[in-house]
């Protein structure tokens, strides 16, 4: 039996009222992976037909999405969507039919920006050069590849399947198809070198890629590594790694607008910049996440994580496992949560915008953040200084209702 545990509804004083919704963003979530790699605690489940996605599987997956959107849309009827991002798991295992029909029903039921980016995640493991024609030609224009690391060994710590060849080779292919692509780095691995990490970010600036992401590797709980923790780096050395790596890359014209995020001028990711700026987004697949505003509030829904559960209940017509109202003292927090990310934060109206609420609700809040030295705060932005860039989770700790 599926529950909506929704919070009650505020007394009319404590109602939201927005008189604009913010921008909307689809994401389209894909649970495969050829492997689960041991740091990775996204919803991801390895395929089972050869180490693919089966053509069964595939269309039956496809029509699930499709139908999940359909029902869907009474909650965005008549709204805009500005980006369409297939995360994952791993998006690329799907044909490029699959994802031809899937971009194809978006389009016919939902009013599409014309403009609007469209990322696919894609692994060099998977990369099939007819695949990224064919994923170009249905309408994807972005490419977010997750490389890692151009180190065989540490390639093989991570669990990865690819090879620093097959990687140089998969980024060769975007190139060819795509203007636009992201690469994934990490670093902080086990065992790594200031040197090495320095290097695979040399590499990655060798192909002139519009737009890097580096994560810092952590241990996140329900992952293999957590369970089985490696020997990392140390704090001092990862956070010389990171100092090195943003200098790096600002010697290179990438600019460092996130905290993991570097692009080329105008080349930021639209979709995350959109989760970032307290954006809504709906989110179709197993597991996906949504965040919805109305008139008078803000809702957030999950959906089935397990894709035969998934599938499952979207033929019954309810694919929502979990709907939560946000209550009026959490949005404070869960905007700063992502707005403080951005390192140079943002329009002092927009918190009003997104939220509903007055920055007179935040006063001590954005005053204690000040006077220990983690915001800095004008009539025009908020933004964290570079000591609320490095100790964030203490910035924003200040903001938990």
């Amino acid at each position: 039996m599926i529950t909506h545990p929704l919070q009650p509804i505020l007394p009319t004083s404590q109602t939201l009222t927005f008189k604009a919704l913010p921008p909307l963003s689809l994401y389209i979530h894909i649970p495969w992976c050829v492997k689960k790699c041991p740091y990775c605690d996204f919803n991801s489940h390895e395929a089972r037909s050869g180490g693919g996605v089966s053509a069964e599987l595939e269309q039956q997956y496809v029509a699930a999405l499709v139908r999940d959107l359909e029902m869907a849309l009474p909650q965005i009827w008549g709204r805009k969507v500005y980006t369409v991002f297939f995360g994952g798991g791993t998006p690329s295992l799907l044909s490029g039919a699959a994802i031809a029909e899937i971009l194809r029903n978006v389009r016919m039921l939902l009013p599409l920006d014309l403009n609007a980016e469209i990322t696919l995640e894609a692994n060099p493991g998977t990369v099939e050069a007819n695949k990224f024609a064919a994923f170009r030609d249905a309408g994807v224009n972005r490419l977010s590849m997750g490389i890692q690391s151009f180190n065989d060994a540490h390639l093989q710590v991570l669990g990865r399947i690819h090879s620093a060849a097959e990687a140089r080779r998969a980024i060769e292919i975007a190139q060819y198809y795509f203007d636009n692509f992201n690469l994934d780095l990490m670093y902080a691995l086990p065992k790594q070198t200031l040197s090495e990490a320095l290097q695979d970010v040399r590499s990655a600036l060798s192909f002139a890629p519009k737009h890097l992401s580096c994560y810092h590797l952590t241990l996140e709980p329900n992952t293999l590594f957590h369970r089985n923790p490696p020997s990392l780096p140390d704090d001092d050395a990862s956070s010389d790694m990171q100092q090195a790596i943003e200098n790096l890359l600002a010697e290179n014209g990438y600019e460092h607008y996130e905290t993991s995020a570097f692009a080329q001028p105008n080349q930021r990711a639209k979709h995350n910049v959109n989760y970032w700026k307290f954006g809504d987004y709906l989110g179709i697949g197993a597991g996906a996440h949504s965040k919805l505003s109305f008139p008078d509030k803000i809702i957030r829904q999950v959906r089935y994580k397990q894709p035969q559960a998934y599938m499952h209940k979207v033929s019954q017509g309810a694919p929502i496992q979990t709907e939560n109202q946000v209550r009026r003292a959490e949005i404070p927090f869960e905007f700063m949560l992502n707005a403080l990310r951005l390192n140079q934060g943002f329009d002092a109206t927009l918190f009003t915008e997104r939220t509903s609420l007055s920055l007179l609700s935040i006063q001590r809040e954005l005053n204690e953040a000040q006077q220990r030295g983690l915001l800095f705060r004008d009539h025009q932005r908020i933004a964290p200084t570079p000591q609320g860039q490095r100790f964030l989770n203490d910035l924003l700790e200040i903001f938990l209702a």
